[in-house]
């Protein structure tokens, strides 16, 4: 998943965050083919496809909203929570209103709090026409990054 800022390019004040991103071999972002294209602490905006995260019943899977709900928080409280903290999440809740059998959606996370040992996002996830088809929250507790070894 590349860095990217408000413009779609790289900066180096991702780099860290962007290397946490990327540090497994298998990110569960790139098996749901999310995309991240903005992000700051204040918002992060990323797609993901209902081609391949569908239910049986032919719907996007209410699991897979709770996937993109879960990305676009966490980066953002990874963002709010600086180089010398991590952002883990605590609580997350979802509320599916309307059904996607096709496209992609959006997801939007912008702030509801930010303390100094939590940070909540409200996510909204809207279909190609705009329509508001999941609305989650995400609640991270802000932990004193471990030391690396």
């Amino acid at each position: 998943m590349p860095a990217v800022n408000s413009n779609n390019t790289a900066t180096s004040e991702d780099g860290e965050l962007n290397a946490a991103l990327q540090a497994a071999d298998e990110q569960l972002t790139d098996r749901m083919g999310i995309e991240l294209t903005e992000w700051s602490p204040e918002r992060v905006v990323a797609t993901m496809p209902v081609a391949g995260n569908r239910q049986p019943y032919g719907l996007l899977h209410g699991g897979a909203n709770a996937v993109l709900a879960e990305t676009v928080g966490s980066v953002a409280a990874a963002l709010y929570a600086g180089s010398d903290r991590v952002a883990v999440g605590l609580e997350l809740s979802c509320t599916h209103h309307r059904a996607v059998t096709e496209g992609v959606v959006t997801g939007v996370a912008t702030p509801q709090h930010l303390g100094r040992r939590t940070a909540t996002y409200e996510i909204t996830i809207t279909d190609e026409q705009g329509n508001r088809t999941c609305s989650a929250r995400l609640t991270c507790v802000l932990r004193k990054r471990p030391p690396q070894r």
